[in-house]
């Protein structure tokens, strides 16, 4: 078996985009803009992507939260993926790039199934509490603040509601154990939470891709 290379795993990935995924202007127009308004480019890759797409429409998601919208691509994904009835609740902490996010999903045809609430995530997600549960949360934002955003995934879920947690594996110092590094520090213990919060049945997979070496973490509300 051929060990993975970053020439031949985003050889890989690129295939696998224009077999699977393929190219859609109003997803690519959103990381142009993104990418011209010089904010970092973290968005998933497109694999990754239409697997956000595929989550919801499997779980029969009406009602998705997201934490971290940067320009929106993941965004638009899932609102593309919750029927039309549906609702997608995204939080961005920078007024800007909220605004840069709402000229992308309306222009992507989405603008009416999502709402952007602007704040840090810390601060918003309590003021969901009265809502309707979610049945979809994807979490993406600062890695220090993992631990908070998921044990908000469960007090405004319920139980079978999907929880998906982005860059866990960080270039592999995940398994670091002398990290310093907060991000990192703060990968583990929301991984750490994960496997032994009795709110949650979880795992997590290594991934390469258009981003490098990373991974997810998939956890159900039990």
């Amino acid at each position: 078996m051929t060990d993975p290379t970053p020439d031949l795993w985003r050889r890989v990935d690129t295939y696998l985009t224009d077999t699977l995924v393929g190219h859609e202007p109003g997803l690519e127009r959103a990381v142009a803009d993104q990418n011209d308004a010089g904010l970092p480019a973290i968005e998933v890759a497109p694999v990754n992507g239409k697997l956000l797409h595929l989550i919801a429409r499997i779980s029969g998601a009406r009602r998705v939260l997201e934490v971290g919208t940067l320009g929106g691509y993941s965004t638009i994904w899932l609102a593309r993926g919750v029927p039309d009835d549906g609702r997608v609740v995204t939080i961005e902490a920078e007024p800007h790039i909220a605004d840069l996010a709402r000229a992308n999903l309306d222009r992507a045809g989405v603008g009416a199934k999502v709402e952007i609430r602007r704040g840090r995530g810390a601060d918003v997600l309590p003021t969901l509490v009265d809502e309707e549960p979610f049945d979809l949360v994807f979490i993406d934002a600062d890695k220090e603040s993992n631990t908070i955003y998921l044990d908000w995934a469960a007090r405004l879920g319920r139980p079978g509601t999907v929880v998906v947690v982005d860059n866990t594996v960080r270039g592999g110092e995940v398994a670091n154990p002398a990290t310093e590094n907060p991000q990192i520090i703060g990968v583990q213990r929301g991984l750490e939470m994960l496997g032994r919060d009795p709110r949650f049945e979880a795992t997590a997979l290594q991934t390469l891709d258009a981003k490098g070496y990373d991974g997810i973490a998939i956890a159900l509300v039990v």
